[in-house]
């Protein structure tokens, strides 16, 4: 796939940006026997930039990480597990996240303050520390620079998802090709201001941490912060990406000529993993694609995209291929933004459901074989500005309430 910017590789992962390798194994914590631990590692120290959960309870690993990127903005090491989330587990669990950077560290021959950790799985319990450190001195035989070293990262850092989640472009930069690539998880728990998600960016682009930090806040707004699966936000999710400059391109900045392009091919990245987490939803059957345009301005848009997407009422109807544009009137009108009642439309795909705020007949059983299929758009025009936004979601099922009644067991 091509982009006048930059070029989709379809079979690209982690480690197709050069100097990355990524492995998994299992080390003991899922029953299942599935890889519960898994890390990528960079040949280079690399320039890195993080975004956190807004969670008040954030998870110990997590705050070793932002303790690592604050040090100098850099990482050569990533190492995750699941199974276990390390939340809500005191100072125990901030002396193990601390370990488990140390054990790493050792393993790998780098410094502990270029080594990130993070954890996903139940919260309040205890990390059973002699897995873990046991499993981790395995890993540097577990990492390669191969397709299959980034399948058994990505197999690693599953909790309820279904699929893995990868993504990858090349871009040029200065006359050399360069590449962005990602993998994440994330399946539950997932709501705008981050959630129960995992992202992890690879690029062999140079660019400063500074930069890449400013980046990954601006993607993010427009990708991982514009989800919802269930309206609850984790303590864990993160998103990191290293920068490690080994494709021999000219260092990047905001004024180098090939910025644009570069920010376009790292947005799309987000993007595209972001709406892998949506689709794969627990428990979903379809996509929901939420677009708001004429609001008063972006941020307005964006409120109002995802307070539609948010809603149990709306996510239920497009589960029972119900075309009830009333439910998404009534979200749009519960948003706090600014809305001129009288100049809605609303569009479910192409039918027209609502036009300057009044109903318009459609056809029904049309509607109905729409809302059945796995891709749902649904289209507002406020025409009370220029603010646009897009979000994403999925609906709500049965399979929902009994994947998550019975979490623990």
């Amino acid at each position: 796939m091509a982009n006048a910017l930059f070029t989709v590789v379809p079979d690209g992962s982690v480690t197709t940006p050069r100097g990355f390798r990524a492995g998994g194994l299992h080390c003991g914590l899922k029953k299942t026997g599935r890889n519960d631990l898994g890390a990528i590692f960079s040949e280079v120290p690399a320039n890195a930039a993080g975004v956190y959960t807004t969670n008040a309870f954030q998870a110990a690993p997590l705050q070793v990480t932002r303790e690592s990127i604050g040090t100098e903005g850099k990482l050569q090491l990533m190492v995750v597990n699941s199974g276990n989330a390390n939340a809500c587990t005191g100072e125990q669990g901030l002396e193990d996240a601390r370990s488990m950077r140390e054990e790493a560290a050792r393993a790998f021959g780098v410094a502990p303050h270029l080594v990130g950790v993070t954890s996903t799985g139940v919260i309040g319990e205890l990390l059973p520390m002699d897995k873990v450190r046991a499993g981790i001195r395995k890993l540097p035989e577990n990492v390669q620079s191969t397709a299959d070293g980034s399948e058994q990262f990505c197999q690693a850092i599953l909790t309820t998802d279904l699929v893995k989640k990868e993504v990858c472009v090349r871009v040029a930069v200065g006359g050399v090709e360069v590449h962005i690539a990602g993998a994440a998880k994330g399946s539950g728990m997932i709501h705008p201001n981050m959630a129960t998600m995992l992202g992890f960016i690879t690029t062999d682009a140079a660019i400063g941490a500074a930069d890449l930090e400013l980046l990954l806040k601006q993607a993010t707004d427009k990708s991982f912060n514009m989800i919802t699966v269930d309206g609850d936000t984790s303590t864990n999710d993160m998103v990191v990406v290293m920068a490690n400059g080994c494709a021999g391109a000219p260092q990047l900045t905001p004024d180098h000529p090939d910025w644009a392009s570069f920010t376009a091919a790292f947005e799309y990245v987000c993007q595209e993993l972001a709406k892998k987490i949506a689709r794969d939803g627990e428990g979903a059957t379809k996509l929901i694609e939420v677009n708001v345009a004429g609001a008063v301005s972006d941020a307005s848009a964006r409120v109002i995209a995802k307070t539609i997407i948010s809603s149990s009422l709306v996510k239920s109807a497009a589960f029972g291929a119900d075309a009830n544009w009333g439910r998404i009137i009534a979200a749009i009108g519960r948003s706090g933004e600014p809305v001129n009642v009288h100049t809605v439309d609303i569009r479910i795909g192409d039918i027209v459901t609502l036009e300057q705020s009044r109903p318009v007949p459609f056809d029904d059983d049309q509607a109905r074989e729409y809302l059945k299929g796995d891709f749902v758009q649904i289209h507002v025009n406020l025409h009370n500005g220029e603010g646009r936004a897009t979000a994403w979601g999925c609906d709500l099922t049965y399979e929902y309430v009994r994947i998550n009644a019975a979490y623990r067991t």
